[in-house]
């Protein structure tokens, strides 16, 4: 059986015998990805994927080009490398080239757990089961998707490396007379997944919000619920300690200054969910970016370090050498040292360390979730989008009445900047990032109290 260490070799064999002195690399990734959707309370589509996708760089008299196809026998393998060397022979110098990288062992990461790596349909719609119970009998709608990759890397400098990994997550909505409720969770094994208490948390929630009322557009104190943090995380990772944006100065991160709030740190840390090496084949390792507040470093790859004068930190992925790379395992670190699905109470809070959050505020809104947000200015991270799934008053400590969805348009970076940070919350929930790509990015999330956040509009403009 041919292995995906062995289509990473025989690429990296292929390329130089075609072009002698080229500096090469290859990788073999492939992804058993499964997704079981649901709607109207239904599973509706069960869909899988197994696919073998290898890609390989070529360096060669000055010039780079990269290709990538799926891969199932050598004669794929052999026109892929064809399309490769015809493209380095043409493309443009390339000055930045930071070299291969050098022989390394991968990072240390945790065992792949069996039952998610091998999940069924059945085990799939069990939970969905589940969802739909928990629901009480709302319309219900979502996906539960488990996805497991087993990759090869090597490279002519002799940096040969494999690795292998699971994935799962839930996210579904409950609905009640057109409100909706959310619930959303990304363990790292299936069996951590209640699809019970998932389907019981959205129906709180919708049955919360039905019949909102409109408020004035403004300035109010906030408490954002994990699924509404993870946005804030992804553009951070994205744009924020992305070493290619700081070296172009398309940032507003910089190492070394109080740029957070001391109750922000931020890690990211790709070994704890099975990723040891970057596509540079470079090792991966857990990296704090926010140390209570202050930027103490930022993710690179090769090519971003060496224009840096920096070292890599195992940050290359897909499009790197064009967006940069950027961490997609990032956590905000919670007041206390938990992470849990959390406990239900009553209403549209979702658990008790919500919960100490909304009863520190006299009078501000809880947010439940953020979708369609869009970056206006990534020097500031200046982002416009709309709340979603939920979004209630809260007066003197207690959530009182649901309120109309909002426009708002806030810098992320400010939102986050000293005194602005009221509290953090004491557990942090593992949140899924896009639902239909292959390792998806997963954050880590507390609920955050802040002071103010900037809705610019309402239900009725």
């Amino acid at each position: 059986m041919t292995t995906e260490r062995d289509l990473a070799t025989s690429a990296v064999d292929m390329a130089t015998v075609a072009l002698a002195g080229a500096e090469v690399e290859a990788s073999a990734d492939r992804q058993r990805l499964a997704l079981t959707r649901f709607a109207n309370s239904v599973i509706h589509q069960n869909v899988a994927e197994d696919v073998t996708a290898v890609r390989v760089q070529i360096h060669y008299e000055g010039r780079t080009a990269s290709a990538s196809a799926t891969v199932i026998d050598q004669s794929g393998l052999r026109a892929l490398i064809e399309r490769a060397v015809d493209a380095v022979t043409v493309a443009p110098h390339d000055p930045g080239w930071p070299g291969l990288a050098p022989p390394a062992e991968p990072g240390v990461t945790p065992a792949v757990d069996p039952a998610t790596a091998n999940a069924t349909p059945a085990d799939r719609a069990t939970i969905v089961r589940a969802f739909v119970d928990g629901a009480g009998g709302l319309e219900a709608a979502g996906y539960c998707r488990t996805n497991h990759w087993s990759g090869g890397f090597a490279n002519s400098a002799g940096q040969t490396v494999t690795g292998e990994a699971v994935e799962c997550g839930m996210s579904g909505i409950a609905r009640h007379h057109g409100a909706d409720g959310v619930a959303r969770h990304f363990p790292l094994s299936l069996a951590g997944i209640n699809g019970e208490v998932l389907g019981a948390r959205a129906a709180a929630k919708a049955l919360a919000s039905y019949e909102p009322i409109e408020l004035p557009a403004g300035r109010y104190e906030v408490v954002l619920e994990p699924t509404a943090v993870a946005d804030i995380l992804e553009s951070l990772a994205a744009a924020g300690f992305d070493g290619k944006a700081v070296n172009e100065h398309r940032s507003f991160v910089r190492v070394g200054e109080d740029q957070f709030d001391p109750a922000i740190t931020l890690v990211d840390d790709p070994l704890a969910v099975g990723f040891g090496y970057d596509n540079d084949g470079s090792p991966r390792q857990r990296l704090v970016l926010v140390d209570g507040g202050t930027t103490v470093s930022l993710t690179h790859d090769r090519r971003s370090a060496a224009e840096a004068g920096a070292t890599t930190t195992g940050h290359a992925v897909d499009l790197s050498d064009s967006w940069g790379p950027y961490a997609r395992h990032l956590s905000l670190l919670p007041a206390g040292d938990g992470t849990s699905v959390a406990d239900e109470v009553d209403g549209p809070v979702a658990d008790s360390s919500i919960a100490g959050l909304v009863a520190g505020i006299e009078r501000g809104i809880l947010v439940s979730d953020f979708w369609y947000t869009r970056m206006l200015d990534p020097r500031t991270l200046a982002i416009t989008g709309l709340t979603r799934n939920g979004v209630w008053l809260i007066e003197n400590g207690s959530v009182t009445s649901p309120l109309c969805n909002f426009r708002f348009t806030q810098s992320y970076a400010q939102a986050l900047m000293p005194g602005n940070v009221k509290a953090v919350g004491r557990t942090a929930s593992p949140v899924p990032g896009d639902t239909y790509t292959a390792t998806s990015p997963r954050w880590s999330c507390p609920a955050l109290h802040l002071a103010s956040w900037n809705f610019t509009g309402g239900a009725s403009g």
